[in-house]
């Protein structure tokens, strides 16, 4: 498995995982308790998401989108 994402938090974690799971990309989130130990470790890198490597590519081409918005709710919703 390779890492191809560092979160800022386990819901954003989440969601990913979602978003991909969705796409059919087997994905595990690396850290996922380790929040609780904030101040006490570092505040970054703690929640990454891992693929397998033959969805790397198309795990990045989740995760650009999401990036760029495609994902986000309408204002009217």
């Amino acid at each position: 498995m390779r890492n191809i994402y560092e979160a800022s938090n386990n819901v954003e974690a989440n969601l990913l995982k979602g978003l991909l799971e969705q796409e059919g990309i087997e994905i595990f989130v690396n850290g996922e308790y380790l929040s609780g130990g904030i101040g006490e470790l570092p505040v970054s890198g703690l929640v990454t998401l891992s693929v397998e490597e033959d969805d790397v590519a198309r795990a990045l081409k989740v995760i650009e989108a999401y990036e760029a918005g495609e994902y986000a709710l309408d204002e009217g919703q």
